[in-house]
């Protein structure tokens, strides 16, 4: 099928394909992915412009209190596949509108990417995004927490794993780009790629084993523009999870499941575009060919990250990846080609033939995060810095991990938030950037939401504290 279809082509196609039934989904504020699935009958050229009146928004955590609960979901055309896992069913990514006619519902996170990218849009900019979303894939994994007064537990197994495998193992922090037999999901990621491209539209470009044990992987898509790589990234865990399902196996974006070793991350390639011109690329920058502009962008995102933190690593688990010692950013700091910091500008290649590529990459995001909320924040930080030149100060090119605490000191290096609760209170601090595009309730919403889940981890005892404080 074509990469976006129109109005007329999506109904048609409906049509010679039999369609019976439509899938509409949506994102909750977490990321969630919902869904209704209603008859073909339904879409038609009135609903696919005023929508389906299908959604209970008091239902949906975090949407709407109970007495104004009436929502519409509208379906985007460009977004309509066949689903290749379900027969005679289609799916559109939508729009949440208030019913009654009243406009848009602020809190839905697509509305928010699509006033981020209009904000641009009107500063004169166009934006391209590249995140590189990993993930495990797993043989099985099962728990309890049905009885936290009596224990809770869990359990991951994998043919790759470095604890007891029945193939080859992957040992700890070696599992980048191994060849098959080793790397047992070459198929399973071949396989994704193809419905990625085939049945959604999403071209991927490289896939490959990640350096974790147990089945880490990524898939890298084609860069595209805000929305519609929020779409991608929102579809892709969507296939990933159900092709896993369809083969016996099971995938998680959950950041940290395995005990020492890398976690996933989600780094986000980002770059602005003015005039057809790649806005962060500059010829006679000696360090990294970048422009003011991109080094602006660059100060906005160290200024603001702290704050950023809390949308784009949304989980208590995500703070079980930031530590040292497993390639995730902890340090707020930039420099070229370095992953040790939270802002690296990539340097393969160098000159004019290779402008188009210049981007900034922005570590410390996580696949949990809703890529809605979290492109939609990184650009709003990054326009911010523009808007005010914030100077990002000096770049570093060292291992900041290497660095003893007195010589950060002295380079003004600061730690990222180790915890959920820190990233949600320089949220509620650190916000006006966000205001353009994210309503207040938005904002207050993803803080009470967070912490719940933050106070419900912590009270918990932890069975690891048995082993620390149990005789004391």
């Amino acid at each position: 099928m074509e990469r976006r279809l129109g109005a007329d082509e999506v109904l048609k196609t409906i049509k010679v394909k039999g369609i019976r039934f439509v899938d509409l989904q949506f994102t909750d504020i977490r990321g969630r992915l919902q869904h209704a699935t209603v008859s073909s009958r339904l879409i038609n050229a009135d609903s696919l412009e005023s929508g389906v009146p299908k959604l209970d928004g008091s239902s949906i955590s975090g949407f709407t209190l109970i007495q104004e609960s009436d929502l519409v979901l509208k379906p985007d055309p460009s977004s309509f596949a066949v689903l290749p896992w379900f027969e005679d069913s289609c799916r559109f990514l939508c729009d949440v509108y208030w019913g009654k006619g009243r406009g848009r519902f602020e809190k839905d996170p697509r509305g928010v990417a699509q006033r981020a990218e209009e904000y641009a849009n009107e500063l004169g900019y166009e934006t391209f995004w590249g995140p590189e979303v990993e993930f495990f894939v797993f043989d099985d994994v099962s728990w309890d927490v049905s009885q936290p007064y009596r224990g809770m537990w869990y359990e991951v197994t994998s043919k790759e794993e470095a604890w007891g495998s029945n193939g080859y193992p992957i040992r700890f922090k070696e599992g980048y780009y191994p060849a098959p037999p080793q790397d047992t999901l070459m198929e399973f990621r071949s396989e994704a790629s193809r419905i990625l491209e085939d049945d959604f539209g999403i071209p991927c470009v490289a896939h490959h084993h990640e350096v974790a044990t147990s089945g880490q992987c990524e898939i890298d898509m084609e860069f595209d523009h805000l929305t519609r790589m929020a779409d991608s990234v929102v579809t892709y865990k969507y296939v990933i999870k159900n092709l896993a399902r369809q083969k016996g196996l099971i995938a998680t974006f959950m950041p940290k499941p395995v005990y020492m070793d890398n976690a996933s991350g989600m780094h986000v390639n980002v770059s602005l575009w003015k005039d057809g011109e790649n806005a962060f690329y500059d010829e006679n920058d000696e360090y990294a060919e970048i422009s003011e502009t991109a080094r602006y962008f660059i100060g906005g995102l160290i200024e603001h990250s702290s704050s950023l933190m809390a949308i784009s690593a949304p989980t208590t688990n995500s703070y079980k990846r930031l530590v040292p010692g497993y390639e995730a950013p902890i340090y707020v700091t930039w420099g070229v080609s370095n992953r040790s910091a939270e802002i690296r500008v990539p340097a393969y290649h160098k000159g004019r033939n290779f402008s188009a590529s210049k981007r900034i990459e922005f570590r410390p995001p996580d696949p949990s995060a809703n890529p809605y909320l979290c492109f939609s924040a990184i650009l709003m930080a990054g326009l911010d810095g523009i808007r005010k030149k914030i100077d990002p100060g000096d770049p570093f090119d060292g291992n900041v991990y290497s660095l003893t605490e007195e010589e950060k000191r002295e380079r003004g290096i600061r730690e990222l938030p180790g915890s959920l609760k820190e990233a949600v209170e320089s949220l509620l601090s650190d916000n006006e950037y966000l205001k353009p595009v994210f309503s207040r309730e938005l904002i207050d919403t993803i803080a009470e939401l967070e912490l719940e889940e933050y106070c419900k981890v912590e009270s918990m005892p932890h069975p690891y504290e048995f082993y620390l404080y149990f005789d004391l």
